[in-house]
């Protein structure tokens, strides 16, 4: 067949057709036929619409505000009529928000995202036999975002629950929801990835697909070809708003164990190890004296903590959590969260070149976050190192701000050198330079005076209230 005849061949035809004619039926066979699936699982996803009930003060007008008094009549009533003005009857205007859900257990169980139905005064579950029945919130979790409801009735239809460990990446899945309301949207794709760690989400490893998702498919199902649910569709990754082949959803492993305490304690806890950690890089695995980059890095120990009380150190970088390989930090936080309260664990890790195995017993992770805090800016103290930085040393109002209660010094300028190709800024605050501790900046000075060139060298610094690393080198003259 000739190049012509093939390209007329697509035109006219399409691929399907065209893959037909020159390969037979079987090439064209190997599609995934997802019909029978919505059949059997359609009945059992639901439109989950909210409300949430407007004050009189919603849309009132600032108080500082008032109407000019040369206004025309017309305005005048436009005004009281819509901004609740002086004399007007503005009425409330209640806010209304649309989602996707499924039905887990035949005597009303709902899951949905946290995010759907947040702050809402009424939410309904709509059913594909059109009934609308009023849920009850029983319980959700910001930081999975997973939500449980509950509606009253018997008998309604369910989905089967699968294992996300067993998906595998370039595996076709489905999803099914109302995405801008236009309810039982049926799309399909494939696992593009599995484990995405996402900003906000770091005790959610994210299945990120390229099934199309759009605003009010969050909460809905996403399917394996066994017509099994294997995640909850979250979030999509946008620059305008609309779907753009990034689709991420919760495992439902997680899910299930969210929705196994809501049932059981009303809460959600989690297990904590008290470290702020990042990720190795090239140059920090040259650093650390690292055959690859990999692991979590310990940034910071929190006082009180179990790790500090199972002498994890910072510089420590974490590759197994109880078995499980660490290949990024990321997927440290699930595995910790989802360890049970007071439970024994093992930590394997690599501390200045050696490696070992550390028992640690899992805490709570606590409610509140840490606070951050700023640093101040540039100074007049000039660079005269060959790191290219000028240092100084700590108030006690900065340590105070910065809640830094020894040791480091503070970044006061920067000029051309390895230091500002590193990414380091004015404010921050060294706290360590490989092994050695910064004390003050008569430590600075001897240790960046030692320091050997042509070689990778980690700084940690702390940075707006969070430690990081970074690695930096020396050029050789």
């Amino acid at each position: 067949m000739s190049l012509g005849v093939s390209e007329f061949m697509l035109k006219r035809l399409g691929w399907s057709v065209f893959l037909v004619f020159l390969f037979g039926q079987g090439a064209y066979a190997q599609l995934p036929d997802f019909t029978e699936m919505v059949k059997k699982n359609g009945v059992a996803v639901v439109n989950i619409s909210t409300t949430q009930k407007a004050s009189p003060e919603a849309n009132a007008l600032p108080p500082e505000q008032q109407l000019p008094e040369d206004l025309p009549p017309e305005m005048e009533e436009f005004f009281k009529h819509f901004f609740n003005a002086p004399g007007g009857d503005a009425v409330p205007r209640d806010t209304q928000s649309l989602g996707s859900g499924f039905i887990i257990s035949a005597d009303g169980y709902v899951l949905t995202n946290h995010h759907v139905v947040k702050d809402a005064d009424e939410i309904v579950v709509k059913l594909t036999d059109r009934r609308e029945l009023v849920a009850k919130l029983i319980g959700s979790d910001a930081r999975t975002d997973v939500a449980l409801l509950k509606v009253d009735a018997k008998d309604l239809p369910i989905v089967a629950i699968g294992s996300p460990e067993k998906l595998q990446v370039g595996e076709w899945v489905l999803a099914i929801g109302s995405p801008f309301g236009f309810e039982q949207s049926v799309t399909a794709g494939i696992v593009s990835a599995k484990g995405r760690s996402l900003p906000g989400g770091n005790y959610v490893p994210f299945i990120q697909t390229d099934v199309a998702i759009n605003p009010g498919n969050s909460g809905g199902p996403l399917f394996n070809m066994e017509g099994e649910v294997v995640g909850i569709n979250s979030q999509i990754y946008s620059r305008t708003g609309g779907f753009m082949g990034l689709s991420f959803a919760i495992p439902m492993d997680v899910v299930m164990n969210v929705v196994d305490q809501i049932k059981t304690k009303g809460k959600v806890s989690r297990g904590w190890l008290g470290v702020q950690i990042q990720d190795v890089t090239r140059e920090l695995a040259e650093s650390f004296g690292m055959k690859r980059p990999h692991g979590a890095l310990v940034a910071k120990v929190l006082p009180g903590s179990p790790a500090e009380k199972a002498e994890i150190q910072i510089g420590d970088i974490i590759t197994e959590f109880n078995g499980h390989e660490i290949e990024t930090s990321g997927e440290l936080p699930p595995m910790v969260g989802m360890t049970p309260i007071d439970e024994k664990a093992e930590v394997k890790l690599i501390r200045q070149g050696e490696t070992m195995t550390v028992p640690i017993k899992i805490g709570l992770l606590p409610e509140q976050e840490e606070k951050l805090a700023g640093a101040g800016g540039k100074g007049e103290i000039q660079p005269d190192n060959k790191l290219g930085i000028a240092v100084t040393e700590l108030t006690a109002e900065q340590r105070e701000s910065l809640e830094i209660a020894k040791n480091g010094v503070l970044v006061k300028n920067i000029g051309k050198g390895p230091a500002k190709d590193a990414g380091i800024q004015p404010g921050d605050v060294i706290l360590r330079i490989q092994s050695s501790v910064i004390r003050n900046v008569a430590d600075f000075d001897k240790v960046v005076k030692t320091l050997p060139a042509g070689k990778s060298i980690a700084l940690l610094v702390q940075r707006r209230g969070n430690p990081v690393f970074l690695a930096l080198k020396i050029g050789k003259n």
